[in-house]
């Protein structure tokens, strides 16, 4: 079975679902993120590491594995944070405070989720109200059944094709989308269990918390 991280980052942090995940022993390992040492700090979760320039936090944390990065660098603390647990050989990825804010890093965050999903890194973005799903192809996003809520799909590649949806308000087959297109905004679930999946290219699902 392949090892679960969890990255903590300076955006908003749903710390109720990380509460809920770190609580069942669902991550073998936790980093913080420059500024998300902060959101740790505040429910009482001493991380495995520390990472990052630290010029959101203030601080470098003590009593705690530091990887401190100059602040003048090419990368961002994130995409670095993403390099430390792929060489660790992580699976997967949930990642906390990498949403909200500050629009650049969020999309930023995103971009970053692409790479290493293709890299093979199962990477999941949790928010306040979303979950972002990355899933490069051959690959689909499988969740249980839910009565109501909104799903997009959106390629991240220049065209993501053989992209299916199955068990929502209007199904997909075989489609190609662009990252030029709005095609795949806001379907909606109706009680049956739900498929995403994609032939080639990544996509991001936004499925609801």
């Amino acid at each position: 079975m392949s090892k679960v991280c969890a990255l903590v980052g300076a955006g908003d942090f749903n710390a109720e679902r990380f509460g809920e995940l770190h609580g069942a022993g669902a991550f073998d390992y936790v980093v913080a993120v420059d500024g998300g040492y902060a959101a740790l700090e505040a429910i009482g979760v001493v991380p495995d590491m520390a990472l990052g320039d630290f010029d959101s936090l203030g601080f470098v944390p003590k009593g705690v594995r530091v990887s401190r990065f100059p602040a003048r660098k090419d990368k961002s603390d994130m995409e670095l944070a993403f390099e430390r647990v792929r060489s660790r050989r992580f699976g997967t990825a949930y990642v906390f405070g990498a949403l909200g804010g500050r629009l650049d890093h969020t999309l930023a965050n995103i971009q970053v989720g692409a790479r290493f999903s293709e890299l093979g890194l199962s990477v999941f973005m949790v928010g306040r109200s979303e979950l972002l799903a990355f899933v490069t192809g051959p690959d689909a996003f499988e969740a249980e059944a839910r009565e109501s809520g909104t799903v997009s799909v959106f390629a991240l590649s220049d065209a993501c094709e053989g992209v299916f949806e199955r068990g929502m308000a209007w199904d997909l087959d075989d489609v190609t989308l662009t990252n030029r297109t709005s095609q795949g905004l806001s379907n909606e679930l109706t009680g049956e269990p739900v498929m995403i999946g994609v032939e080639s290219g990544t996509i991001v699902v936004f499925f609801p918390l």
